[in-house]
């Protein structure tokens, strides 16, 4: 089982129902890559006002012992909040990362956080919520999925901003190769939030690229996307 680290921070203590549905949905992102700590850090600072929380995420994923999911470039994961406040299912599918705008297919159920936990040692237990899931029940019907293994994962903090109507994510991300840094934004314009952004970053000195492969990426490359 995997360590929990990071210091302790503001924690979001709200528990969402157990296993109610949400609904398919295209998630639409601006993503950019910081080089390293030092312009994590001056992000950081220059949004510090505009601060509405830190998230402190662990990330793990699953598949069968063939890979079906990553073949199909699907990932099934369980993401564990604040340690352990909540924790929520999630299945991702069809991802395009193009100029720094990422579109991928998301669905996502809320999960108690002590069953999660549970399924890092006993993986297989998932699959029996098919009859509560949705998301379990359309990897067993249209997967096929019938074992499945733990592929481990990585931990993330997240720095949440309100900054002119946007929900910017500054992410610092810990994999057991190294760690990563980034900056998120959910969006509907996302052509004309990412060019507010890139202002933002430009206007300050921030070095910055577009991200070119998305963090489960990163996980199955085994190393740091390149500078």
């Amino acid at each position: 089982m995997l360590k929990r680290l990071f210091p302790t921070t503001k924690l979001i203590k709200s528990k969402p129902p157990h296993f109610t549905k949400i609904p398919t949905q295209m998630e639409v992102e601006v993503k950019l890559r910081l080089p390293n700590s030092q312009s994590h850090q001056k992000l950081s600072n220059l949004l510090s006002p505009f601060h509405t929380t830190t998230l402190i995420q662990e990330n793990i994923f699953f598949d069968t012992p063939t890979t079906t999911l990553a073949v199909s470039n699907s990932a099934l994961r369980l993401r564990f909040y604040n340690l352990d406040s909540y924790a929520v299912l999630s299945f991702k599918s069809k991802p395009e990362l193009t100029q720094g705008i990422s579109r991928v297919e998301e669905h996502e159920e809320p999960i108690d956080p002590s069953l999660a936990r549970s399924f890092l040692t006993d993986p297989n237990g998932l699959l029996g919520l098919s009859n509560k899931s949705q998301i379990m029940e359309k990897l067993k019907g249209e997967f096929g999925v019938d074992e499945l293994i733990c592929l481990g994962g990585f931990k993330n903090v997240r720095g949440v901003y309100d900054w002119k109507g946007l929900k910017l994510e500054v992410d610092e991300t810990v994999y057991d190769f190294g760690v990563c840094y980034e900056i998120e934004c959910e969006s509907k314009e996302p052509e004309r939030d990412k060019e507010l952004i890139e202002g933002l970053l430009m206007e300050n000195g921030i070095d910055f690229v577009y991200s070119d492969i998305n963090k489960f990426g990163v996980f199955l490359s085994g190393k740091l996307p390149s500078k």
